[in-house]
């Protein structure tokens, strides 16, 4: 079973890269997985985003700096403690995280227009499942979080509606819903 969800995860796994590639080529992996963990936990501190992250805290600490210089991060003197630093995300980092979602939900959408109602439902239903599996630790085995953004549900994508990213002169996208059906 294992095998098979993996190699039918790769047509997902190749949107959510594209999606990525598209809205965040000027930031790392490390970089989007740090500020997905900050928008998740907004006020985090710099050692549990290291830990959360997998990653050393003078590393995380550098990553942290870059992220500042980049006009992605804050860094706000704690509310208990003025040594501890709180991390918050900057407006523009919350709307990359809105392009990038965008445009994976755009997307994504394309690729169901194609199944049957039945085969969305069964996917949703699958989909949630695996979700909530995963989530019963928060963070994985290997020390990875099980990222889901603020306010979003499992399955928003397969069911909610569809926010095309912007094009060239302002229109959107046709939805797979306006095209006539294929003969």
């Amino acid at each position: 079973m294992a095998a098979a969800l993996d190699e039918a995860a790769g047509t997902l796994l190749a949107v959510w890269e594209a999606a990525r590639e598209r809205t965040t080529s000027r930031l790392s992996g490390a970089q989007l997985r740090a500020i997905m963990v900050v928008e998740r936990y907004d006020g985090i501190n710099l050692r549990r985003l290291a830990t959360l992250t997998d990653m050393l805290l003078s590393s995380a600490s550098r990553l942290c700096d870059r992220l500042v210089a980049a006009g992605m991060l804050e860094r706000e003197p704690g509310r208990y403690d003025r040594r501890e630093i709180s991390l918050h995300l900057t407006p523009s980092a919350t709307r990359l995280l809105g392009e990038l979602r965008a445009d994976r939900r755009y997307r994504l959408e394309r690729i169901l227009a194609g199944m049957s109602p039945e085969g969305r439902a069964a996917l949703l239903r699958g989909m949630r499942e695996f979700d909530e599996s995963a989530r019963r630790g928060e963070v994985t085995a290997d020390g990875w979080p099980v990222l889901q953004p603020a306010g979003a549900c499992a399955g928003e994508a397969l069911l909610g509606p569809l926010v095309a990213p912007p094009v060239p002169g302002g229109e959107l996208p046709p939805s797979p819903a306006d095209e006539p059906p294929a003969a």
